[in-house]
């Protein structure tokens, strides 16, 4: 690997980091078996000037880049030399907030890649202590050991779900429910750590979530791992004054940042379930206010069905809200009835329990007294009830105010930040464009091109025969089952279909499941239990939509070939119609928003098909307007890597023979 050369005038402690990421990643990671490649260095020197300078970088990195080990890297080593050059002693300094959108990926930083770095540079002396991080989380993710208590002795002896009832007696040994499988939402709520701890709780001295944050405040912190949600949470805290969540930070890295402006969104909205009111209602009869509580359960179930009977939803969908007369008055009595309860249990509940009638009467009114500072919809709970939502339109100049005008530099990273030709869309969903700015902390962009070899190992079939059928006909349905026959028949299974709408993606499974030769399994809503069943067969066939377009992983040869039915277009939706207010003319929308949403949208489902060196695979989009001379040809092959493309089914067949050992067909 040759020396990269740095262009950035430098001092002498902003060099002696820049030459020990040099060491790093061209002789120690290659020591302990990592292949380390020049657009990791590279990135890593980029993300390492960001912090030095105090900017913001949006740094676009393909599958197979390493980024997470780059910006580690330049989080070590910036804290190093630039707290070195200021006398501070490495005890002393503040850590560094690392902020991902999934589980995962936090469960990996904390467990596999800070405790090898660690390893690694204690060994070489690069650093004098190991590396510490916590990951943070909110009370919700904790279990109180008193309520949990409550719990079991609640359900003793009647019918619950053996699964569940195993789930809570899991949580004795262990405090974090996101490492316990088969809880449900109602038990999580009921069991976790209140939001207000009472004073005189007998169980503070052996309370495990007390001494969890005991740790994770303690000093010598060098990472805090969190969610978005945690973050901005923080951040709204130190705006208003309260207490931090997370301690003083010197830098923040968002991973996963395409993320960021939807947690953003829940942040700012709001949201009514029925689970809500279960909870409330719960929480009632611990006050000994059963009556009251069968009268608000009541009341709220009507409320829920009249509202879903009046409303079609599909799965992941948004609705907007019809205001029928029966709906307004329906909503106008549930929120009088709210209101009431709250003024009536003045003086013999909590009152916070108070507070949140009263809240929960306030989003209802809502939907009768519509706020121009939200966009009011519905969507649907796993028990097919509405769940009322509110949305702000405020998004960017949120995310503006609450983190990138405090001065604290920020690496912003993931493999779908720029769309088309550049970030303009990132830039204005993250409130960092130009026009939104108001104070300006210099924003950087870097794009690292994954290193695999896309043009040898990826064919790319759009095909020429496709029609314009009606969206979800049966003529729609029965064309595209034939060609995902053809297609699964050619590369002898080993395939991923990815639609964008449920319901089409059942009446094609319904179609093909007496029909194909091979396994086929359909994701909808247990969608872990069926990926797993998945991978553990040789050939199948999975059908997929909403979460599966990101986040999944099929190396090998699992996913040979991946089938995405239609561009992932936005559905329109009351959102979707919102944002569309803010352009002169329909076409403006499209360029500016659609189009660049649909590219990421449509890079992150062909990450699905690549994701180690050896992987081979054939994409297929049997969307019209994706074919050569289609409305959105141009704009699929800018979205995409330069790939080997394919005329006919023929050539697919050919590709994965020549790809492919015996094994493959057995």
């Amino acid at each position: 690997m040759k020396r990269i050369e740095h262009t950035v005038p430098m001092g002498w402690y902003q060099r002696k980091a820049h030459e020990e990421a040099d060491y790093i990643f061209q002789n120690l990671l290659p020591k302990h078996g990592l292949k380390v490649r020049e657009e990791q260095l590279r990135l890593c020197h980029e993300m390492l000037d960001t912090l030095w300078g105090n900017h913001i970088a949006l740094c676009d990195a393909g599958v197979g880049i390493g980024k997470t080990y780059a910006y580690l890297a330049a989080c070590i080593l910036q804290e190093k030399y630039r707290e070195k050059s200021r006398g501070i002693s490495e005890t002393s300094c503040r850590p560094a907030v690392i902020s991902t959108s999934s589980i995962a990926l936090q469960e990996a930083i904390m467990q596999e890649y800070i405790p090898f770095l660690s390893r690694i540079l204690l060994e070489e002396k690069l650093i004098r202590i190991p590396l510490k991080a916590a990951v943070r989380k909110g009370k919700e993710h904790f279990v109180c050991d008193s309520r949990l208590e409550q719990r079991l002795l609640a359900i003793r002896g009647k019918r619950k779900n053996e699964e569940q009832r195993q789930a809570l007696r899991a949580l004795r040994t262990c405090y974090d429910m996101d490492q316990v499988h088969g809880l449900s939402g109602f038990d999580r709520r009921l069991v976790c750590v209140p939001r207000f701890c009472p004073r005189n709780c007998l169980g503070k001295e052996t309370c495990r979530y007390h001494r969890y944050m005991e740790r994770a405040k303690g000093a010598g912190i060098h990472f805090q791992i969190c969610n978005h949600n945690y973050l901005l949470a923080d951040a709204s805290h130190r705006a208003k004054g309260y207490r931090p969540l997370l301690s003083d930070y010197r830098a923040l890295v968002v991973d996963e940042a395409h993320k960021l402006p939807e947690a953003a969104g829940q942040m700012c909205g709001k949201t009514l379930c029925h689970d809500d009111i279960l909870e409330l209602c719960f929480l009632l009869e611990k006050e000994h206010q059963g009556i009251r509580a069968g009268r608000l359960k009541s009341m709220m179930k009507r409320l829920f069905q009249v509202i879903a009977a009046n409303h079609t939803f599909e799965q992941g969908q948004r609705v907007a809200f019809r205001q029928t007369e029966e709906c307004v008055s329906t909503i106008k009595e549930g929120a009088a009835f709210l209101f009431e309860m709250g003024r009536r249990c003045r003086g013999s509940v909590s009152k916070w329990i108070r507070d949140r009638l009263e809240e929960a009467g306030k989003l209802l009114c809502c939907f009768l007294f519509p706020d121009r500072k939200y966009i009011l919809f519905l969507e649907q709970d796993p028990q097919r009830l509405p769940v009322f939502c509110t949305a702000s339109r405020e998004v960017p100049a949120y995310l503006q105010e609450m983190l990138w005008n405090q001065g604290v530099p920020a690496i912003l990273t993931s493999g779908t930040l720029k769309a088309g030709a550049g970030f303009g869309r990132t830039r204005q969903m993250l409130g960092l464009s130009e026009k939104e700015r108001k104070r300006k902390p210099k924003v950087e962009e870097y794009v690292a091109e994954s290193p695999f070899e896309y043009k040898r190992n990826c064919m790319l079939y759009l095909p020429q025969d496709g029609k314009r059928l009606r969206h979800g006909s049966r003529e729609e349905a029965a064309w595209i089952a034939e060609k995902v026959r053809q297609l699964t028949c050619a590369t002898h299974g080993h395939t991923l279909v990815l639609f964008t709408s449920y319901s089409l993606m059942g009446s094609v499974y319904q179609i093909l499941r007496k029909s194909l030769s091979f396994p086929l399994v359909e994701v909808w809503r247990h969608t872990q239990e069926e990926i797993m069943r998945f991978k553990k067969m040789n050939n199948a066939v999975l059908f997929a939509a909403g979460s599966c377009w990101e986040g999944v992983d099929f190396p090998g040869d699992r996913v040979s070939s991946l089938i995405i039915v239609r561009l992932p277009f936005a559905v329109p939706d009351p959102v979707w119609e919102a944002e569309k207010e803010r352009y002169g003319n329909l076409r403006e929308y499209i360029d500016a928003v659609a189009v660049p949403d649909m590219q990421k949208k449509l890079r992150q489902g062909f990450g699905r098909a690549i994701r180690t060196e050896t992987d081979t695979c054939v994409v297929t989009i049997l969307d019209h307007r994706a074919a050569r001379g289609g409305r959105y040809y141009e704009d699929v092959l800018s979205a995409l890597p330069p790939c080997e493309m394919a005329e006919s089914i023929e050539d697919v067949g050919r590709f994965i023979g020549k790809r492919k050992n015996i094994d493959y067909y057995m």
